[in-house]
């Protein structure tokens, strides 16, 4: 067994936890952040559709970057623009100039005042770029720098490892991404997720915790909307459970390191209800069959499913199955010795350079 750094005396119970706390309670700070924020992105959607950005351009880090990844396929799929992940450092360190006149700049932190998301932000709007920025806190620098703030309303966040934060920065992506092509459909569908995300809390995941008490290390796959989903679970299977996780496209995994897995090697595989859930479940089945231990959230019915709740919209799936993960990882984390609120070495804010 992977044991952990420095076994606590004393363990919470499952639900005592300030993770297990702040990810139940998801669905009211999507519910409430949706509607203070409604009239700017509806303004911000007009705004885009009468002028449209060249390209997205998104900057963050840690969790907040697994949601960029969010914004990239949905940004793509949904309206046709390309959108890229550009490095802090970037700006940061090399401080290199980019020519950004007219695009559309995101970026989503908790805190707001990482030194590197302050400066790219500020070379970004320089540029000419139009700066939004995704923040739990509003009083912060990179709200004051932004042209267009969308409060994440997550409220005070004490777990280390985020949850709602995270769930509240994909819904307001998904929101923003709305209004943006005008889309009565995903509209509609967002006013049904709260819900949706307080049947996915629900959801009975103990056999994905039962399988991973003594793993050492797993693959964690997804493609398309469900590759941050997958990037998320595998960070937080690190942080809360000192369990060594990797996150691979479906695809990608097929590419070299699918050649690690053999019997006995978990894998994770998040099936989005869209073109790519087929594959992913095929590439489920084929691991299977050599033996390893897989557990796949899907709506398709087979072995070793974990159960998920129903999608308003395909787009909106990764946000109630990272919803059903967390109380998973929380419960997973206890059991290996861990204390899921105050990983080894972790601080809340991470103010990198």
């Amino acid at each position: 067994m992977n044991m952990p750094l420095a076994l606590p005396a004393d363990l919470p119970a499952e639900n005592a936890t300030l993770m297990f706390q702040e990810a139940a309670q998801a669905a009211d700070v999507v519910a409430a952040q949706f509607a203070r924020n409604r009239d700017t992105l509806a303004v911000l959607g007009a705004k885009l559709r009468t002028s449209p950005p060249p390209f997205v351009a998104t900057c963050a880090r840690g969790s907040s970057d697994h949601a960029c990844t969010y914004a990239k396929y949905l940004l793509e799929t949904q309206l046709g623009v390309v959108t890229a992940s550009l490095s802090p450092s970037v700006g940061s360190v090399y401080a290199a100039p980019l020519r950004l006149r007219g695009a559309l700049f995101i970026a989503i932190s908790q805190s707001g005042k990482s030194p590197d998301l302050l400066r790219n932000a500020e070379a970004a709007r320089a540029a000419g770029a139009h700066v939004v920025a995704l923040v739990n806190a509003e009083d912060s620098p990179l709200a004051a720098l932004a042209d267009t703030v969308v409060p994440l309303c997550a409220g005070p966040e004490r777990s280390v490892a985020a949850t709602k934060s995270y769930l509240a920065s994909l819904a307001a992506i998904a929101q923003l991404v709305a209004y943006w092509k005008d889309d009565a459909a995903l509209l509609a569908a967002l006013d049904a997720l709260p819900g949706a995300m307080r049947e996915a809390w629900s959801k009975d995941w103990s056999a994905l915790a039962d399988g991973l008490v003594d793993a050492r290390n797993l693959f964690v796959l997804g493609r398309g909307l469900g590759l941050g989903a997958a990037q998320e679970a595998a960070l937080k299977f690190k942080e809360t459970c000192g369990l060594h996780a990797e996150a691979y496209s479906s695809a990608e995994v097929k590419h070299g390191p699918m050649a690690l897995v053999g019997a006995g090697f978990p894998v994770l595989v998040f099936a989005q209800p869209d073109e790519t859930g087929a594959g992913a479940v095929a590439v489920a089945a084929e691991f299977r069959a050599r033996g390893a231990a897989v557990w796949v959230a899907s709506a398709q019915a087979g072995d070793c499913q974990l159960p998920v709740a129903a999608a308003p919209h395909p787009a909106l799936a990764p946000l109630l199955e990272v919803q059903s993960f967390y109380r998973a990882i929380n419960a997973l984390a206890l059991r290996r010795g861990y204390n899921p609120d105050l990983p080894p070495h972790l601080n809340k804010v991470t103010e990198t350079v």
